[in-house]
């Protein structure tokens, strides 16, 4: 960091998958991170169990996918509330979930951000916060000798749902209070019938049990209208006992690697900036862990912020660019909210809820609603809001196949240095022209699309455009059917990339 009195560009407080997924994000666009993690190591908690497909994307995106992919296994359906929905293979390369534990994407992801030479300080608490103009002073709780304090420009909170930067911050964290308790662990059930169903529901709540590995199972209880403090000890005696409660029967549950608790209540953050404090991921937002959503929009939290961050930090854009971050990201988020709302209403017990789960079954047989509800979950039509009216704008890019001079086979395979690219696929002089006031930091590419029509969730196919401007995080900031006018072009990467170079 030179004399500039900073410790570092950014502080991440919290080493999960948001938290290193930002970080990794923030060291590809050439900034200055380091990570402090208040756990000495990975709990090896496995919370979530699976990655959606904009997820999937994403890391496609940065050229690291493989590795996931190697330690999970593909499922060719989801669900909604439980009710199977089926996925449309022409919306992407990765229509479907990846079904891999938590503990797995956290080892891959720090893997990852040691190769790129992240820093991860753990035992190291953030307890104090103090901004200025020019940065921020967190206060943490001392390790092996480390400072007490460390000096930032930014400091990021992907600390958790309890999230001690947000409370810090004084950023207010609205929402609606629990109605159920649910308890979760990694168990062997010897006893579990071999025609199990994943998913049952009871009179007393429901129960399911997922085998991700030989011999264990995946175990979550659900019991509504039974709320217990937030402090109350979470035993394996516990879990024994909700299932018995739900199930009439335990299964002959031993040997549990690990338990936890989660409930209904659903918050999300009045802001996700205050200042030189942002929140990202579960600090950010909480809800019933309905259909796997929260790693996946903490993921993506993260990739839609770091690329901003960095430009910011470097010098390259206006500090008001982090706008941008909330007014993307908290729309999305609102829209998990109320999902994931209508998903806990659905699985409550009764009569009632049992004949509106046969009305809203009988519904997802139409491709429309099949469609719809499947979108809420894998982010695929995800729209932020961009000039133009392009049907690309705004939404995140097609991996079309692409014939280029340098081998590039598809779109994706440019976004693997997190930098942005215009994609001139008609060989315009004009786009090469105004390129050049942002050659520093926006790589021009001249190729041709191998596909005349560009598939586009929620819309359908497309003609391919004549050329488009994509951010690092994958979603388009321009496109145009005729390159002949790149006024709107200029216009689009000032907004989103800084000014141009001089002469």
């Amino acid at each position: 960091m030179g004399d500039t009195g900073m410790d570092t560009d950014v502080v991440i407080a919290g080493a999960g998958p948001t938290g290193l997924m930002l970080a990794c994000e923030l060291r590809l666009a050439g900034a200055d991170v380091m990570v402090v993690e208040r756990l000495a190591q990975r709990s090896g908690e496995s919370r979530a169990g699976g990655i959606h497909s904009r997820t999937l994307e994403v890391l496609d995106q940065r050229g690291v996918l493989e590795r996931f992919l190697a330690e999970g296994e593909l499922q060719p359906v989801g669900h909604f509330s439980g009710l199977y929905l089926d996925f449309d293979e022409s919306e992407s390369r990765h229509p479907y979930p990846l079904m891999i534990l938590q503990s797995a994407i956290e080892r891959l992801l720090e893997e990852w951000a040691a190769e790129l030479g992240v820093r991860v300080r753990r035992s190291s608490e953030v307890i104090g916060i103090e901004q200025d103009e020019d940065g921020v002073t967190v206060g943490v709780t001392a390790a092996a000798g480390a400072p007490a304090t460390l000096r930032a420009r930014y400091l990021v909170g992907c600390d958790g749902g309890r999230s001690t930067v947000r409370k810090l911050a004084g950023i207010d964290f609205p929402g609606t209070e629990a109605t159920m308790t649910a308890l979760i662990g990694d168990v062997e059930l010897p006893d579990l019938p071999e025609d199990y169903v994943w998913v049952r529901r009871t009179p007393g709540g429901d129960y399911s049990a997922i085998a991700f590995e030989p011999g264990w199972h995946r175990v979550i209880t659900s019991e509504f209208d039974r709320v217990v403090d937030r402090d109350e000890e979470v035993t394996f005696e516990r879990l024994r006992e909700s299932m018995i409660r739900v199930a009439g029967t335990d299964f002959g549950m031993r040997n549990p690697r690990w338990v936890s608790r989660f409930n209904d209540a659903a918050r999300q953050a009045a802001q996700y900036r205050k200042g030189r404090v942002l929140l990202a991921g579960d600090a950010a937002h909480i809800h019933f862990p309905a259909g796997g959503q929260g790693l996946n929009m903490g993921v993506q939290d993260a990739v839609n912020l770091g690329w901003k961050l960095a430009s910011v930090v470097r010098g390259q854009a206006p500090e008001s660019l982090l706008d941008t971050y909330h007014a993307e990201r908290h729309p999305v988020g609102e829209r998990v909210l109320q999902n994931t709302r209508a998903q806990s209403a659905l699985v409550r017990p009764g009569p009632q809820t049992d004949a509106l789960r046969e009305v809203f079954s009988s519904l997802m047989v139409f491709d429309d609603v099949n469609q719809y509800l499947r979108h809420l979950l894998t982010a695929l039509d995800i729209t932020y809001p961009v000039d133009g009216d392009h049907p690309l704008a705004g939404r995140r890019v097609p991996d079309a196949d692409l014939d280029a001079s340098d081998g590039v086979a598809c779109v994706y395979e440019l976004l693997h240095t997190a930098r942005p690219v215009l994609l001139d696929l008609c060989g315009s002089a004009e786009v090469a022209a105004a390129a050049k006031g942002w050659a520093d930091r926006v790589d021009l590419v001249e190729a041709r699309s191998e596909d005349e029509l560009w598939p586009v969730p929620a819309i359908g196919d497309v003609p391919a455009p004549a050329a488009l401007l994509i951010r690092p995080d994958g979603h388009v900031a321009w496109a145009t059917a005729d390159a002949s006018d790149t006024s709107a072009l200029r216009a689009a990467l000032a907004t989103w990339f800084g000014p141009a170079l001089r002469g």
